[in-house]
């Protein structure tokens, strides 16, 4: 398995609750845009391909020794099987992120599952979920 990093874009983000599955496991995590995904939902965010917009979150490089590990932590915290995407609550893809300083990474992220419809949420402000949880 490619040990690609993780695009986090809300609850694992520094910080927020989830990051707790983080926490002393990474090597390096910097702020970083996924471009053609939207955010939408008011509590749990998902992303969503749409061409234009650019998700806003954080590119986390798990430490090498502790990959396996964390990526099984992330997939059941996301309600990924791998097996049946068909009813994950998010699905795992690899997807091309930019880091701040205008670098091009491969990286995995989690994007809403077949069960999720957008078309019934909210969009986030500015694609940035941090951003707009703490404006509520």
């Amino acid at each position: 398995m490619d040990q690609h990093p993780v695009f986090v874009y809300g609850t694992l983000r520094p910080g927020q609750g989830n990051y707790r599955l983080l926490a002393g496991r990474t090597r390096r995590e910097v702020p970083a845009v996924a471009p053609g995904l939207a955010l939408f939902g008011l509590g749990l965010p998902y992303a969503v391909p749409l061409p234009g917009a650019r998700a806003v979150g954080v590119l986390v490089t798990i430490a090498s020794h502790l990959y396996r590990d964390v990526l099984a932590d992330l997939d059941r915290l996301e309600g990924y099987r791998a097996e049946r995407r068909d009813r994950s609550h998010y699905v795992r893809r690899v997807r091309g992120v930019r880091t701040r300083d205008g670098v091009s990474h491969t990286a995995w992220v989690y994007l809403a599952g077949p069960g999720v419809d957008p078309a019934g949420m909210s969009r986030i402000s500015g694609d940035d979920w941090l951003l707009a949880s703490s404006a509520r």
